[in-house]
C-alpha cells in the first residue's frame, strides 16, 4: 500500500491518500472505487476516531481511500470547507489514472459535521460524488447553534444531481437528533433520488465503527448492532456503483 499527504489550497487543509496495491492475482481489482472521508469533529476538529480507522475498513473492501482533514473553527465559514472537499475530489478525479482510481465511483463518506460536508458536497458541490455515506450527519441549520460557524441547511439544497445516499443514524442519539437524517432521506424521496436509511434504535453520538477499534476505550462506543452499518453499507455501494466484481 501506498500512502501520501498532500497538503491542498486552503491553510492546513490536507489530503491523505491510501492506495492498495495492484496484483495480478486480482486483475479485477486493477482499477478500485475508492472513498473520500470526512471526519467529524463539530467543525472544531477533525476526529481521529473517524478518519484513518474508516479509511482502513473500506481498504479492506477492496477501496483505495482518502481522508480530508479540511478548514476548522473561524476557517469553517461556508463554503470554504466545501471548496476544501470539492477540491479534493477534482484531485481525485485528476489523478485517476496514475492512481488506478474508477473517477465514476467515488463515495464521499462523511460522520456527523463531516457528515454535513459529504451532504453538502453531494447537493451544493461544483462537481459532485457518486455515492454519499452519511452517519449521524448534521443536515439541519439549526444545529449551527452548537457550532463554531453558521451552516447551510442541506435538506433544502437536495437536487436532481444529487447522488444516492445511504443513511445511518441512532433514534436517541443526543446531540444531533435523528430528525437531522429523517429531514435529508424525505428531501431525498420527494427528489426521488435513491437512499438507503437505516436508523438503529439505540447509539450515543460519535460511534465511528462501533467498535472497539474506534471507541477510546468507552464502553459506550462499542454497539455491536450499530456496527452492522459497514457491511450493510458495503453491500449496498457494490449494487449502486454497480461495482466491485466479487467473481
Amino acid at each position: 500500500m501506498k500512502t501520501m499527504t498532500i497538503s491542498l489550497t486552503n491553510e492546513g487543509v490536507t489530503l491523505t491518500a491510501y492506495l492498495l496495491d495492484a496484483s495480478m492475482a486480482m486483475p479485477n481489482m486493477q482499477i478500485r472505487p475508492a472513498v473520500l472521508v470526512c471526519p467529524g469533529g463539530g467543525y472544531r476538529n477533525c476526529s481521529d476516531r473517524e478518519a484513518e480507522p474508516i479509511a482502513m475498513a473500506f481498504l479492506a473492501e477492496g477501496y483505495h481511500a482518502f481522508v480530508l482533514r479540511y478548514s476548522l473553527n473561524e476557517n469553517a465559514v461556508f463554503p470554504r470547507p466545501l471548496n476544501d472537499a470539492e477540491e479534493a475530489l477534482a484531485l481525485i478525479r485528476a489523478q485517476a489514472r496514475e492512481w488506478a482510481v474508477d473517477g465514476d465511483r467515488i463515495v464521499a463518506v462523511g460522520f456527523s459535521a463531516g457528515g454535513h460536508l459529504a451532504a453538502a458536497l453531494g447537493t451544493m458541490g461544483r462537481l459532485r460524488p457518486n455515492a454519499l455515506v452519511l452517519g449521524y450527519p448534521c443536515i439541519l441549520e439549526e444545529i449551527s447553534a452548537t457550532l463554531p460557524v453558521r451552516i447551510p441547511s442541506l435538506e433544502k439544497q437536495v437536487d436532481a444531481q444529487t447522488p444516492p445516499a445511504f443513511i445511518f443514524a441512532t433514534a436517541n442519539d443526543a446531540r444531533v437528533p435523528v430528525r437531522h437524517a429523517l429531514g435529508f432521506a424525505s428531501a431525498l424521496d420527494a427528489a426521488e433520488i435513491p437512499f438507503e436509511l437505516h436508523i438503529f434504535q439505540d447509539g450515543v453520538h460519535g460511534l465511528a465503527l462501533a467498535t472497539p477499534v474506534t471507541s477510546s476505550g468507552n464502553p459506550a462506543l462499542v454497539n455491536p448492532h450499530v456496527a452492522k452499518w459497514l457491511g450493510l453499507c458495503t453491500a449496498w455501494l457494490d449494487r449502486v456503483l454497480r461495482g466491485v466484481d466479487s467473481a
